[in-house]
């Protein structure tokens, strides 16, 4: 049932997620705005990239925040109890409002990042299990490779799959549906990136190494 508070909850999670934390921290901090340089983008891998790890580590958890705010807002709007379908698809929905703020941000004039730490805040607080192992998955591969961008894509599109092996019997349908819409969410956001992993052009990111206030254009 759709109730003001409901709406006005839809509304917050859209303008929490609207937050462009990459945008004001590097307009504030370093008089630069990180969607004029490296991949254009307002999220936590370009700021890593473009102003470094003083910079990016907190855009990361300001952006992984936004949707782990959004999502546990539910505690607080229905009575239904967690685990179950009406609690879980107003999570979804929630996070869906600010993920959809993240990429396209009313406080910067809809030009966001892709979502992909918004996404994690998201599915932390929806299933915080699956996601541990996810982020094993982004992690093994980025070591591996060096592309931010491939252990993004492969770790989403083993979400779901960690979902149906682990929880095949009391998963929720629209989480398991949600899942899957991730992992095309994720290929249609790095459609660029596909395309330079394939002519091998794709920049490899180092962040632990990455030295502080180094633009790249």
């Amino acid at each position: 049932m759709i109730t003001p508070i409901a709406v006005s909850a839809l509304i917050f999670a859209y303008l929490l997620g609207s937050f462009p934390s990459a945008v004001w921290l590097g307009k504030i901090f370093y008089k630069v705005d990180v969607r004029e340089f490296g991949s254009g983008n307002a999220g936590a891998t370009n700021t890593f990239r473009v102003l470094g790890k003083r910079a990016g580590i907190p855009v990361l958890i300001l952006d992984i925040l936004k949707g782990w705010v959004a999502v546990n807002m539910t505690y607080y709007l229905v009575d239904d109890l967690p685990g179950t379908e009406p609690f879980v698809n107003m999570q979804i929905v929630l996070g869906i409002a600010a993920l959809f703020g993240h990429i396209f941000p009313v406080f910067a004039g809809f030009r966001g990042g892709k979502g992909i730490a918004t996404l994690l805040g998201i599915m932390l607080a929806i299933q915080p299990g699956a996601s541990a192992i996810a982020i094993f998955v982004f992690l093994a591969v980025f070591l591996i490779s060096g592309y931010v961008s491939l252990s993004s894509m492969l770790a989403g599109f083993s979400f779901p799959f960690i979902i149906m092996v682990l929880y095949n019997t009391s998963v929720v349908p629209s989480l398991l549906i949600f899942s899957f819409l991730i992992a095309i969410l994720i290929l249609i956001t790095h459609q660029k990136n596909i395309e330079r992993l394939i002519k091998r052009q794709e920049s490899k990111t180092h962040l632990l190494r990455k030295k502080d206030g180094v633009l790249v254009k």
